[in-house]
């Protein structure tokens, strides 16, 4: 009977002379080996795209379990196999479905990842040596009406892609002549979605009373949460930073200097050491935490946030400014009360531990603080901007608040894209409401 499982796998690809753990999927045949090449060969990418590569091509050979036999070429199955995506494939007038898939229905944006994730493979896989038929969603020659779009695609990507100069326009001319047989779902158009914040006049009490137990104080998640809502971090880079990134300000009196390095690719606090990759896996039983599979507890991701320096980093900006004072002083109590060092027969460098000298985990962070917001009262849910996601927004929007132009913005939250911020420069519909209530009382 035809069946199809993830399983881990440690790979070694002579491609790049290393092994790897790799997600892969077994099947009736055995593995698939082609897949496991192709995630070789993108081993740069996230533990999240590799999962969601494998997922997608999961679902793909479980349609074709069960419907290869009705269709004859490899294109209509697939264009069958994105409608049922994004439709499902249950009968809810019978609540009865004759596949036996019982797929509920995707969300466009959902189904185009998928349907991308299996075109960016098959595309692969039709590049290799006897292979060159396995293309699953060939090209065709677009429409006058699909070229217009290609160029307007086209256009608006280069207007904020770096050293678009290098780009060539008969390349373009060539690739915009073209479309997928199967072309991506077009989804409903939504303006940038509010990010809702946490609430500010909440925050004090959080970090004074909420992360307080019985009288004794939780000065790491203190630390935590100021580094996200004074610091703007991104809850996965805070689990990357080391004890030596948080320094005192050369410059500023009694401030403190946090910089966040590239979990691979930044400088070594030992200079011997070519970068914290190479650091990590001589000097301790450790690697990036970026290398850890994404269900393993270890695991931080990293979003390419702007990096600074040649050495591969980004330093904090603290606002208000003088939450870099506060930091330090919570810095200092969190190192000489409560940090547990690591055991000497497991060093390792992270600022964050557990009560073992363990590094800290992202899981058990988000505990604490569901917590922590719970004992003041509140719901913890992201509508609501009160799990930890909500820091960051409103570190965002206090920019705005302050003045900053969207270049400023970007700086400031590290974004590669001087887009990536309008979410909080764009006036929400609470402010739209506010600036009319305004005008209608000066009126």
């Amino acid at each position: 009977m035809p069946f199809v499982h993830k399983v881990k796998t440690n790979y070694h690809s002579s491609e790049i002379g290393r092994s790897l753990e790799l997600p892969a999927l077994i099947t009736s045949s055995g593995l698939v080996i082609s897949h496991l090449r192709y995630l070789a060969q993108n081993y740069y990418k996230s533990e999240s795209w590799k999962e969601r590569s494998v997922y997608s091509l999961k679902l793909l050979i479980t349609f074709i379990n069960t419907y290869e036999s009705r269709y004859e070429q490899v294109t209509k199955l697939l264009r069958e196999f994105t409608r049922c995506i994004v439709t499902g494939t249950i009968d809810y007038e019978s609540f009865t479905d004759k596949s036996g898939l019982y797929w509920q229905g995707r969300t466009i944006t959902d189904a185009n990842n998928i349907l991308h994730h299996i075109t960016h493979y098959t595309d692969f896989l039709a590049l290799q040596e006897g292979y060159e038929i396995s293309r699953i969603n060939p090209f065709r020659k677009a429409t006058t009406y699909e070229q217009r779009l290609n160029w307007c695609a086209y256009y608006h990507k280069q207007a904020n892609v770096f050293l678009n100069h290098l780009s060539s326009k008969s390349d373009a001319y060539l690739a915009n002549q073209k479309v997928r047989q199967i072309n991506s779902l077009i989804a409903p158009h939504v303006e940038q979605e509010k990010a809702i914040q946490f609430p500010l006049k909440y925050l004090d009490q959080l970090l004074e009373h909420g992360f307080k137990v019985k009288e004794k104080v939780d000065y790491k998640s203190q630390a935590i949460t100021m580094l996200l809502n004074y610091g703007g971090l991104r809850k996965s880079e805070v689990f990357h930073l080391y004890v030596s990134d948080i320094t005192l300000h050369p410059t500023y009196k009694n401030e403190a200097l946090v910089r966040v390095y590239h979990p691979e690719y930044g400088a070594s606090p030992d200079p011997s050491f070519n970068n914290r990759n190479e650091y990590l896996q001589q000097s301790s039983s450790y690697k990036p935490r970026t290398q850890y599979r994404i269900s393993e507890r270890l695991y931080a991701g990293w979003k390419a946030p702007l990096l600074t320096s040649k050495q591969n980093f980004f330093e904090i900006i603290f606002s208000p400014a003088e939450k870099a004072q506060e930091f330090l002083i919570v810095w200092a109590n969190y190192l000489k009360y409560q940090r547990v060092e690591p055991p000497k027969s497991s060093f390792h460098p992270f600022a964050f531990t557990n009560n073992k000298g363990e590094p800290e985990t992202i899981k058990n962070y988000q505990r604490l603080h569901k917590n922590a917001v719970e004992r003041i009262g509140l719901v913890c849910k992201k509508d609501y901007g009160t799990t930890e996601h909500g820091h960051r927004h409103a570190y965002g929007y206090r920019l705005r608040k302050q003045g900053l132009t969207q270049v400023e913005i970007q700086k400031a939250m590290h974004h590669k894209s001087p887009m990536s911020c309008l979410v909080y420069i764009q006036p929400s519909s609470d402010d739209v409401r506010d600036y009319l209530k305004e005008a209608h009382d000066v009126f």
